[in-house]
């Protein structure tokens, strides 16, 4: 089935959005795509909630079933359970060697790009210890920081920092971390990590030649922040 396409803001394509029928299985293809759809997004799904988004808890019994049915796809398995926090299992396929740390989906998705958008630090932890690229880039252009960044998962992106992940980096928007994180509204922690950076290049424009700062005024309540770190670089800097 042919997937819906998401521009490089992540919004869906309107034009190239399909028209699904009466059969179409919803919780089907939240089984196949739902790494996909990061916490705490707002859903697509007409008439379901925030909470609804939040896969419901499932037992371990439930995991151990569908990890079963992935064990003759060891690469399949491995991208699962990072996006899934399966620590234990992410630590007995690396060290059996059975799959690729940097394997990728059909999207060139890494593990750790899953993890990272997740937000699972352990999982990240154990991928980078086995060699995962902090600079794998996706189709689009992300690495695993755009990915913590546009969900605010601050720990992870300032572990990847820390492994050398370029704060820089542009999707091919033209998209920063900084850029995605100002876009979230939810994105304190993140925000304040970045432009503390003492790399961090805050005037990088985007494809519509907006800055960071530009979409913070415009999409969120920490749009303060930007105001505050030039207010500092400008204190610091020789007379």
């Amino acid at each position: 089935m042919e997937k819906e396409r998401i521009s490089d803001d992540g919004r869906p394509d309107q034009k190239n959005s399909l028209d699904f029928s009466e059969h179409f299985n919803q919780l089907e293809l939240l089984e196949t795509h739902g790494h996909l759809i990061p916490t705490g997004t707002q859903s697509l799904w007409a008439g379901s909630s925030d909470e609804d988004e939040e896969q419901e808890e499932k037992s371990e019994e439930w995991y151990q079933l569908q990890e079963k049915k992935m064990e003759g796809n060891p690469s399949q398995l491995l991208l699962w359970a990072a996006g899934k926090n399966r620590l234990d299992t992410v630590r007995k396929l690396l060290s059996a060697k059975a799959a690729d740390v940097n394997t990728r989906d059909e999207d060139e998705y890494t593990p750790l790009h899953r993890a990272a958008y997740g937000g699972h630090l352990e999982v990240a932890r154990e991928l980078i210890s086995h060699g995962a690229s902090v600079h794998a880039v996706t189709r689009d252009g992300w690495t695993p920081l755009h990915s913590a960044c546009k969900w605010n998962n601050a720990k992870v992106a300032s572990f990847l920092l820390q492994q050398g992940a370029d704060v820089n980096a542009q999707t091919r928007g033209l998209l920063t971390p900084l850029h995605l994180a100002a876009g979230n509204r939810d994105s304190r922690e993140t925000l304040e990590l970045l432009l503390m950076s003492r790399y961090i290049k805050p005037d990088l424009r985007n494809q519509l030649e907006e800055t960071a700062a530009d979409i913070a005024r415009r999409a969120s309540v920490f749009h303060y922040l930007f105001e505050i770190a030039e207010g500092c670089t400008n204190s610091s800097s020789p007379a």
